[in-house]
Protein backbone atom coordinates (compact mmCIF):
# COMPACT_ATOMS: atom_id res chain seq x y z
CA UNK A 1 0.00 0.00 0.00
CA UNK A 2 1.51 3.31 -0.85
CA UNK A 3 1.47 5.72 1.73
CA UNK A 4 -0.28 9.06 0.49
CA UNK A 5 1.54 12.44 0.58
CA UNK A 6 1.20 14.88 3.40
CA UNK A 7 -0.60 17.67 1.85
CA UNK A 8 0.67 20.99 3.14
CA UNK A 9 -1.85 23.86 5.21
CA UNK A 10 -1.39 26.06 2.10
CA UNK A 11 -3.92 23.72 0.07
CA UNK A 12 -6.76 24.27 2.26
CA UNK A 13 -9.13 26.86 2.10
CA UNK A 14 -10.90 27.31 5.81
CA UNK A 15 -9.32 26.42 9.19
CA UNK A 16 -10.77 26.35 12.83
CA UNK A 17 -8.52 25.87 16.15
CA UNK A 18 -10.47 22.74 17.96
CA UNK A 19 -9.20 22.41 21.83
CA UNK A 20 -8.19 19.17 21.97
CA UNK A 21 -9.70 17.28 25.28
CA UNK A 22 -8.43 15.27 28.62
CA UNK A 23 -11.20 12.12 27.63
CA UNK A 24 -9.77 12.18 23.62
CA UNK A 25 -6.57 11.05 24.65
CA UNK A 26 -6.48 6.67 25.15
CA UNK A 27 -4.26 4.42 27.04
CA UNK A 28 -1.27 5.09 24.66
CA UNK A 29 -1.39 8.77 25.76
CA UNK A 30 -2.49 10.56 22.52
CA UNK A 31 -5.79 11.09 20.72
CA UNK A 32 -7.77 7.93 20.07
CA UNK A 33 -7.99 7.66 16.16
CA UNK A 34 -11.97 7.61 16.48
CA UNK A 35 -11.85 11.40 17.70
CA UNK A 36 -9.85 12.42 14.17
CA UNK A 37 -12.85 11.68 12.14
CA UNK A 38 -15.28 13.84 15.19
CA UNK A 39 -12.65 16.69 14.11
CA UNK A 40 -13.46 15.91 10.41
CA UNK A 41 -16.97 16.56 11.52
CA UNK A 42 -16.67 19.50 13.28
CA UNK A 43 -14.67 21.90 11.03
CA UNK A 44 -17.42 20.44 8.04
CA UNK A 45 -20.41 21.38 10.13
CA UNK A 46 -19.09 24.32 12.08
CA UNK A 47 -18.46 25.68 8.39
CA UNK A 48 -21.66 24.84 7.26
CA UNK A 49 -23.35 26.03 10.24
CA UNK A 50 -22.08 29.50 10.13
CA UNK A 51 -22.58 30.35 6.25
CA UNK A 52 -26.14 29.20 6.92
CA UNK A 53 -26.15 26.79 4.19
CA UNK A 54 -27.05 24.25 6.78
CA UNK A 55 -30.26 23.85 9.16
CA UNK A 56 -29.49 21.30 11.43
CA UNK A 57 -33.08 21.32 12.91
CA UNK A 58 -35.53 22.52 10.27
CA UNK A 59 -33.51 22.12 6.74
CA UNK A 60 -35.41 19.58 4.08
CA UNK A 61 -32.04 18.18 2.72
CA UNK A 62 -29.15 16.95 4.97
CA UNK A 63 -26.12 15.59 3.99
CA UNK A 64 -25.62 11.49 5.13
CA UNK A 65 -21.52 10.31 4.79
CA UNK A 66 -20.87 7.51 2.90
CA UNK A 67 -17.72 7.64 2.49
CA UNK A 68 -14.89 8.16 5.11
CA UNK A 69 -10.86 7.70 5.38
CA UNK A 70 -8.17 9.19 7.15
CA UNK A 71 -3.94 8.55 6.92
CA UNK A 72 -2.16 9.24 10.07
CA UNK A 73 1.36 10.82 10.18
CA UNK A 74 1.94 12.00 13.56
CA UNK A 75 0.29 12.05 17.27
CA UNK A 76 -1.82 14.51 18.53
CA UNK A 77 -2.03 14.61 21.95
CA UNK A 78 -3.90 16.63 24.99
CA UNK A 79 -3.63 19.48 25.71
CA UNK A 80 -3.26 20.57 22.45
CA UNK A 81 -5.31 22.75 19.50
CA UNK A 82 -5.17 21.71 16.61
CA UNK A 83 -5.70 23.71 13.31
CA UNK A 84 -8.24 21.54 11.25
CA UNK A 85 -8.00 23.05 7.64
CA UNK A 86 -11.13 22.54 4.98
CA UNK A 87 -11.34 22.69 1.44
CA UNK A 88 -14.00 20.37 -1.31
CA UNK A 89 -12.44 18.17 -3.46
CA UNK A 90 -15.79 17.63 -5.55
CA UNK A 91 -18.70 19.39 -5.90
CA UNK A 92 -21.21 16.90 -7.37
CA UNK A 93 -25.04 17.48 -8.29
CA UNK A 94 -26.27 15.57 -5.12
CA UNK A 95 -22.86 14.69 -3.32
CA UNK A 96 -19.67 16.37 -2.05
CA UNK A 97 -16.14 15.42 -0.96
CA UNK A 98 -14.63 17.17 1.91
CA UNK A 99 -10.91 17.04 2.34
CA UNK A 100 -9.67 17.65 5.84
CA UNK A 101 -6.19 18.91 7.33
CA UNK A 102 -5.48 18.44 10.92
CA UNK A 103 -2.73 20.28 12.11
CA UNK A 104 -0.59 21.44 15.37
CA UNK A 105 -0.81 24.53 16.09
CA UNK A 106 1.10 27.05 13.62
CA UNK A 107 2.41 23.31 11.73
CA UNK A 108 2.81 23.07 7.91
CA UNK A 109 2.68 19.53 7.69
CA UNK A 110 -0.48 17.41 9.21
CA UNK A 111 -0.65 14.91 11.77
CA UNK A 112 -3.69 13.83 10.31
CA UNK A 113 -5.41 13.91 7.15
CA UNK A 114 -8.58 12.29 5.21
CA UNK A 115 -11.72 12.83 3.39
CA UNK A 116 -15.79 12.18 3.60
CA UNK A 117 -18.38 12.03 0.97
CA UNK A 118 -21.40 13.58 2.04
CA UNK A 119 -24.79 12.82 0.05
CA UNK A 120 -27.57 15.19 0.19
CA UNK A 121 -30.76 13.62 0.70
CA UNK A 122 -34.41 14.70 1.20
CA UNK A 123 -34.76 15.04 5.20
CA UNK A 124 -38.33 13.32 4.64
CA UNK A 125 -38.13 10.53 1.92
CA UNK A 126 -33.66 10.07 2.50
CA UNK A 127 -33.48 9.88 -1.08
CA UNK A 128 -30.65 11.97 -2.80
CA UNK A 129 -31.62 15.57 -3.71
CA UNK A 130 -31.44 16.24 -8.00
CA UNK A 131 -29.48 19.04 -7.33
CA UNK A 132 -27.41 20.85 -4.16
CA UNK A 133 -29.28 23.47 -2.61
CA UNK A 134 -28.02 27.26 -4.07
CA UNK A 135 -27.26 28.51 -0.75
CA UNK A 136 -24.95 25.04 -0.13
CA UNK A 137 -23.45 25.50 -3.17
CA UNK A 138 -22.51 29.07 -2.84
CA UNK A 139 -21.00 28.23 0.29
CA UNK A 140 -18.48 25.42 -0.60
CA UNK A 141 -18.09 27.41 -3.94
CA UNK A 142 -15.05 28.87 -2.07
CA UNK A 143 -13.69 25.67 -0.72
CA UNK A 144 -13.00 24.21 -4.18
CA UNK A 145 -9.65 22.97 -5.06
CA UNK A 146 -8.90 21.63 -8.68
CA UNK A 147 -6.18 18.93 -8.03
CA UNK A 148 -4.00 18.02 -11.15
CA UNK A 149 -5.21 14.77 -13.04
CA UNK A 150 -8.50 15.36 -11.12
CA UNK A 151 -12.03 16.56 -12.33
CA UNK A 152 -14.25 13.76 -12.35
CA UNK A 153 -17.67 14.80 -11.18
CA UNK A 154 -18.72 12.96 -8.20
CA UNK A 155 -21.89 11.87 -9.08
CA UNK A 156 -21.53 10.16 -12.27
CA UNK A 157 -17.95 9.71 -12.71
CA UNK A 158 -17.73 11.97 -15.61
CA UNK A 159 -15.60 14.06 -16.52
CA UNK A 160 -16.25 18.06 -16.45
Amino acid sequence: MNRPLARDRSGYRHFLTITTRWMDNDVYGHVNNVVYYSYFDTVVNEYLIRAQALDIEHGETIGLVVETQCNYFAPLVFPEHVEAGLRVARLGSSSVRYEVGLFREGETTPAAQGHFVHVYVDRATRRPVKALPEALRAALAPLVVAEEGEGADADTGAQR
